[in-house]
């Protein structure tokens, strides 16, 4: 018995010293700061109506589970999974419709689509996959001009809009709660710049209404809508996750969040309760841009 304990004492130094030797590219925690396996978060994430991927724009190990993530949702609930994402403004639907269905041809839909700089290697693969397995790709963000008018002249500069502008923004009047961490923290951060004005939050939260009503749009009972954005416009529980909450309170959502640690063992204090998995990478990692 002495020598099964000797033993045992040795096994677990190995076990642990390799774990301390170890560099590992991410690991998945829970809200509570409890490590989870790949396999678990996807299982509960089938469990939802909307799951937010909230990504650090120019991680590469986030996009790459990104497209894992999405492979194995797919082979599990096939076209029952809806994807979309805020890197596709809304006004550039019919491209991507149009490509999808054979209509152009990429070249002519990557010079009229406004890609973000890191398309190629961030979300082409994505959107590629979407195409491939026959699923949606929604287009979720304001187009960046309205939010631009926003940020200027607050949200009565929507106002003015022809009926058909309209179409690509959420409802109005868009409503507004400036007591959300979310949007005071932006005035808080960027308090010393002397171009920042109280309308620099609400073009945030045009952006998040945006997204949610095109979300809401094009989900529907059954279905997993798999929404890809940055970590800021869901975490906390915030953002677009409120503007969905306020339209239907009884969507089951579940969040992703992406953070950057020196050391990606244990969750740091700080980003406990972020969201309902946190994706934790070494900040060493490198980038995309």
């Amino acid at each position: 018995m002495q020598r099964l304990k000797i033993s045992f004492f040795v096994l677990a130094l190995v076990a642990l010293s390799a774990f301390k030797s170890d560099k590992p590219a991410y690991r998945l925690f829970l809200k509570d700061g409890k490590a989870v396996k790949f396999n678990k978060m996807v299982d509960a994430l089938q469990e939802a109506d909307i799951v937010f991927f909230g990504e650090l724009h120019n991680n590469p190990i986030g996009h790459w589970l990104q497209l894992e993530l999405t492979k194995e949702l797919y082979a599990t609930i096939d076209t029952n999974l809806i994807l979309g994402g805020e890197m596709f403004e809304t006004d550039n639907q019919l491209l991507i419709d149009e490509y999808f269905n054979k209509d152009i041809k990429q070249s002519n839909f990557e010079k009229e689509v406004r890609l973000w700089p890191n398309y190629k290697t961030d979300y082409k693969p994505l959107l590629e996959f979407a195409k491939d397995s026959s699923l949606k790709f929604i287009a979720t963000n304001i187009p960046r001009r309205y939010a631009a008018l926003v940020n200027s002249e607050g949200f009565e500069g929507l106002d003015s809009l022809s009926a058909q502008a309209k179409n690509y923004i959420a409802k109005l009047p868009i409503k507004y709660d400036s007591t959300l961490s979310a949007y005071k923290s932006i005035l808080e951060m960027m308090k010393d710049s002397p171009h920042v004005n109280e309308n620099l939050p609400k073009a945030q939260a045009a952006k998040d209404a945006t997204m949610a009503e095109f979300i809401l749009k094009n989900w529907s009972l059954g279905k997993l809508f798999l929404h890809y954005n940055g970590s800021y416009h869901s975490d906390d529980f915030q953002s677009i996750v409120w503007y969905l909450l306020q339209a239907n309170p009884d969507l089951k959502i579940l969040t992703i969040s992406s953070v950057e640690q020196k050391e990606v063992e244990e969750l740091e204090e700080d980003y406990l309760n972020k969201a309902d998995f946190i994706l934790a990478i070494p900040e060493s990692m490198t980038k995309t841009y």
